[in-house]
């Protein structure tokens, strides 16, 4: 080539912007699968199953490493409007203030709720929702093939655990019933599975649903003899909060997760009992009685009022007049 010739650009090319925004997006394999209930079908196959559940495990391991020291709040974020019903309404008439007290101000963003840690929890919360979506695609998958093998059971095991802890009982629920009334009298669970996973049935229709007539006939369905479950059942009909907090300590984690459901009925009971009867009360008495600390009673619209120890139910009457606002 001559020194005079132009310089020609080499043939050999680099990768245009446009081949690049032409390569294939990596797909993640949990929301690659459709629902087997909207006409996905790849998962009936038994051996994609065993791999998707794999993945799915992994995913959630990791999930809760990551997340380790804080699991309530990730377990929480599955189910971001949980029905609870503040106290207020069923104390009012209890209250000494004529309203309820105001709730506390949100606390400004510090070191433990920095816009980085609410990036990543929001993130945390999206992989944990994908993560039950996968769930929900195998079951289904497990439910079209037809399969009643030991896989199936650990799969109905791990969807039933997952859906405690969140507190996702859309998803519990049809879970449980397939594992007790389909899944197990055609794959029979050993004894001890059977006291376990029927155990969860007694206690969400008695602390849940509040059918403890229903969650009596489960218990002599299966043949469940647990002295716990008894315990939290006969405190339920007796309206015994004394027994309640003992044998709601006495259960495990899972079991512990659905007997709050009925924490909220048991605490206004007892709360009702102290108004009726009771002038003050000491607060060590109420927190035992209530399963809570007295800041979080106030925070849930409790009114009554604090002294040296002692919670002001109601003021004695002075003189004869009404006793409202009287001091002592």
């Amino acid at each position: 080539m001559k020194s005079s010739d132009p310089v020609r650009p080499s043939s050999r090319r680099g990768a245009s912007g446009a081949w690049n925004r032409l390569k294939p997006v990596r797909e993640d394999v949990l929301e690659s699968y459709g629902l087997p209930s909207k006409g996905e079908t790849r998962l009936n196959d038994f051996k994609t199953q065993e791999t998707f559940l794999n993945r799915i495990t992994e995913r959630y391991m990791k999930l809760c490493a990551l997340n380790r020291s804080d699991l309530d709040t990730l377990f929480a974020s599955a189910n971001p409007s949980p029905a609870k019903t503040s106290l207020t309404t069923n104390m009012s008439n209890l209250s000494l203030s004529k309203h309820a007290p105001r709730p506390p101000k949100p606390a400004p963003l510090s070191g433990g709720n920095s816009p980085a840690l609410l990036a990543a929890s929001k993130l945390s919360a999206q992989e944990l929702s994908t993560v039950l979506s996968a769930l929900r695609k195998l079951r289904e998958a497990v439910t079209a093939s037809a399969r009643h093998d030991a896989f199936a059971q650990r799969v109905y095991f791990f969807a039933i655990h997952v859906s405690i802890l969140c507190s996702d009982w859309a998803s519990y629920t049809p879970a449980l019933h397939t594992l007790l009334y389909s899944l197990h009298p055609r794959a029979p669970l050993s004894r001890s599975q059977l006291a376990e996973y029927a155990s969860y049935q007694i206690l969400d229709q008695a602390c849940r649903q509040g059918d403890v007539a229903g969650a009596r006939e489960t218990k002599v369905r299966f043949g469940v003899r647990d002295g716990r479950v008894e315990a939290l059942l006969q405190s339920l009909v007796s309206g015994n909060w004394v027994q309640f907090w003992r044998a709601k300590r006495g259960v495990d984690g899972y079991q512990r997760a659905i007997v709050g459901m009925a924490e909220q009925e048991v605490r206004v009971n007892a709360l009702k009992v102290v108004g009726r009867g009771y002038l003050s009360v000491d607060r060590r008495w109420v927190e035992d009685a209530t399963g809570r600390r007295w800041e979080e009673l106030v925070a849930d619209g409790v009114g009554w009022v604090e002294e040296g120890g002692k919670i002001v139910v109601r003021r004695g009457r002075v003189g004869g007049g009404g006793g409202g606002g009287g001091g002592g």
